[in-house]
């Protein structure tokens, strides 16, 4: 992004979180296409994320799954498998590498950091950071050595492609790998250098995804206008020229949207100290997650559904994606 005096402005910083088990190189940087072709084979079961609290918004643990119950638009399911809050999760770091984030790129380091060491031991992260390309850092390990020096490689670059990021993201990597899995997304949400992912595409993809998608709004608003209105008096434009204000204001609607389409969470994080804790939180809140999966027993053309979750225990608050995108298993060849 950049302002009507050629000024960068700021741009996105983003954290994915998610899932990566492929075959990039760890020792120097790779770049992930989103071109690449990709193979997407859809299949009927829905797996729904859920936390259990108490009123006092402690983590009810040691259910079990007789206790749990889930329905599709008011119909009962069979719950095909469940997962306690004690499997491991296996994580996706994505680092938004911007021109602007040269301010702002140790803090969202540092924060990055102490994340990752406030996962479990066996949880694993994938780490990769993203400009106008995304690039793998580092393929998923549960190493918190080479976690921290792929995290400390990241270096600033040029536009933000937001909306490509998550759809490479998201078809390359989380696409391929089942079980407990979540994105957080760190970003001032403005999107400037996609060409082909655009915000309404990758929010369909969040309702498909079966992941909570935890957002980080970062502020860099301030540092936009400040640098430009110094001695003079100017209109802050985007690079697609666009006023910021306009810019951000639909960035946020966008990272909560994402969040609430997918039962996550919106953070916003206007300083260093804001931001350290909203990651503490993601992490606490990724260990203390249950998951359920079922097999619609309506596979008709609805593509819409309602999803509700019942526990059986008392005076406890249930969260859980309310919805999700259906999406008809694909055949492939020849098969039935």
């Amino acid at each position: 992004m950049r302002l009507a005096l050629s000024i960068p402005a700021a741009a996105a910083a983003i954290v994915l979180i998610g899932i990566g088990c492929g075959t990039f190189a760890q020792k120097q940087p790779a770049p992930l296409d989103q071109d690449d072709d990709v193979l997407r084979i859809s299949t009927n079961l829905v797996t729904v994320p859920i936390s259990v609290m108490d009123r006092q918004g402690k983590f009810v643990p040691d259910l079990n799954e007789s206790q749990f119950h889930l329905f599709e638009d008011g119909v009962e399911q069979r719950i095909a498998f469940f997962e306690s809050a004690a499997k491991p999760f296996t994580v996706a770091l994505l680092l938004d590498t911007s021109d602007s984030t040269r301010f702002k790129l140790e803090d969202i380091e540092d924060a990055a950091l102490a994340f990752v060491d406030q996962l479990r031991a066996d949880d694993r992260v994938l780490v990769a950071a993203f400009d106008k390309r995304v690039t793998l850092l580092t393929e998923a390990t549960s190493s918190r050595r080479v976690l921290h020096d792929a995290i400390r490689r990241a270096q600033t670059g040029g536009g933000t492609g937001l909306y490509n990021a998550i759809d490479v993201i998201v078809n390359q990597r989380l696409s391929r790998v089942r079980g407990r899995k979540a994105i957080v997304l760190f970003t001032d949400g403005v999107d400037t250098s996609s060409t082909g992912a655009t915000y309404q595409s990758t929010v369909h993809l969040a309702e498909e995804l079966d992941a909570l998608v935890y957002s980080i709004q970062y502020n860099t608003y301030d540092d936009a206008t400040n640098i430009a209105r110094r001695g003079a008096s100017v209109q802050v434009l985007t690079a697609l020229g666009e006023r910021l204000d306009v810019a951000y204001a639909r960035a946020n609607r966008y990272l909560r949207l994402l969040a609430d389409k997918t039962g996550g969470r919106f953070f916003y994080a206007d300083n260093v100290k804001n931001l350290t804790e909203g990651f503490a939180r993601i992490a606490l809140e990724l260990r203390q997650q249950y998951s359920i999966g079922y097999y619609p027993k309506s596979d008709g053309i609805k593509i819409e559904r309602k999803i509700k979750v019942r526990v059986n225990v008392s005076n406890v608050v249930v969260s859980a994606r309310r919805g999700y995108a259906y999406k008809p298993a694909t055949r492939v060849g020849n098969q039935p």
